[in-house]
């Protein structure tokens, strides 16, 4: 058992040609063409790809891992009969397994016979691994593109992998990287797209309401209280001579209702744009924001520096959006929300943090925005965040709470 080979370099035009006879090599370069043309979806081209390459080597079985849209784990994408049932299904982070090893090292390697020994193999049972002797793990890597995924072929009986069979299927998997790093980003813009579509419905439908919510605020409030300041200005007016006491308690009542309405104009105002950052800064808005969370212990640092308006907002929505979710999913007991600017080489970024030590959720399972994890607050804040230039980063994992990060880059003074 051993690591067999080094990164190869681009695919060369003649490498079929060097590994395998004339015939041979026009049906398998008119099978990676038909492979390559089978559509954008990465699961069709990476069971068309497996079907390929188990004809093409003799191998038995061959399983094509496809690096996720993290950039973090494995899954499989595509796998022969009756494996295929299991794609979609199998996930290996980084590093784990035989094929996790081989995307963090991008080396092949190649076990002749008991793999069991191997302390990186990692057995899956509906994979039927103890059903096969001998294998090659190689990575799959395009040029700009980096690292694709990894392709896996195994065999019943054993066999002594040579250093062209590793070759060519290092070709091959360069051959069709290109194909199915287009199809990745394909599936990611498609999924971008749908999650944006969802974000400006729930948008428009969220700022319907707030409309409704703030009408139904000024009819019901203020311009009930403005109808009855006019009444006690007009009753004090006309008791102005004849009563003077009267008119003194209309007055009163008059500024009573003033203040009154002022508030309520305050609190539809602060539906908008919170009044606390004007008063206080983001800071200060922050500190206030974390103090009114009653149901767990909030521990800030924050930063005593004021950025540009639009950016301070959408760092206290998303803030408060974040605590929000905290109150309502982690079952936290304490919570961390850190405000600062940091200095790098590119100039300053505004970064957000809030840490929870709650039950924490697989990031795997339920990527940004996935319905299943009440999508439009997650996906919310990470809107608010491209809007404004910036990016949003989870970091979370069962029984390990956790962490919302947000990073602005700010604008330089000169601009």
């Amino acid at each position: 058992m051993t690591n067999a080979g080094t990164n190869a370099g681009p695919a060369r035009p003649n490498a079929v040609r060097d590994l395998v006879d004339a015939d041979r090599e026009l049906a398998l370069l008119r099978e990676l063409i038909q492979a390559a043309s089978s559509g954008p979806g990465v699961e069709p081209l990476a069971a068309a790809a497996a079907r390929m390459i188990t004809a093409a080597t003799g191998t038995d079985v061959c399983f094509v891992h496809v690096l996720d849209d993290s950039d973090r784990s494995l899954t499989l994408a595509g796998a022969t009969p009756p494996f295929d049932s299991q794609v979609g299904k199998i996930r290996l982070p980084l590093g784990s397994g035989i094929s996790g090893w081989v995307a963090s090292h991008r080396e092949p390697v190649v076990i002749s016979h008991d793999k069991e020994s191997d302390p990186r193999y990692m057995p899956f049972q509906s994979l039927r691994g103890s059903d096969f002797t001998s294998m090659v793990s190689v990575p799959m890597e395009t040029d700009p593109g980096g690292l694709v995924g990894v392709l896996n072929v195994h065999t019943v009986e054993r066999r002594e992998f040579t250093e062209g069979d590793v070759e060519l299927l290092l070709v091959i998997g360069q051959l069709i990287a290109g194909a199915l790093h287009q199809a990745r980003l394909h599936r990611q813009l498609v999924a971008r797209e749908r999650a944006h579509e969802n974000f400006v419905e729930q948008v428009i439908e969220a700022q319907e309401l707030e409309r409704r919510r703030l009408a139904s605020d000024i009819h019901d409030g203020i311009s009930q209280r403005l109808i009855t300041l006019s009444y006690r200005l007009d009753a004090a007016a006309r008791a102005a001579i004849t009563d003077p006491e009267a008119m003194t308690e209309q007055l009163s009542t008059a500024r009573e209702l003033v203040d009154l309405t002022l508030q309520e104009a305050r609190a539809a105002i602060s539906g908008l744009r919170p009044p606390v950052l004007d008063d206080l800064g983001l800071a200060g808005g922050l500190a206030s924001l974390a103090r009114s969370i009653g149901q767990i212990d909030v521990h800030v640092e924050l930063a005593e520096t004021r950025l540009p308006d639009h950016i301070e907002l959408a760092l206290y929505r998303i803030a408060q959006e974040c605590l929000q979710n905290v109150v309502k999913h982690a079952q936290a007991s304490t919570a961390r929300l850190t405000f600062a600017v940091d200095k790098g080489d590119n100039g300053e970024t505004a970064r957000l943090e809030i840490v929870d030590d709650g039950v924490g959720f697989d990031t795997f399972e339920h990527p940004l925005g996935g319905d299943d994890m009440g999508g439009y607050g997650l996906l919310s804040m990470a809107e608010r965040a491209d809007i404004v230039g910036g990016r949003l980063n989870i970091r979370s994992r069962p029984g390990a709470g956790t962490a919302v990060t947000a990073t602005i880059p700010l604008p330089n003074v000169a601009d």
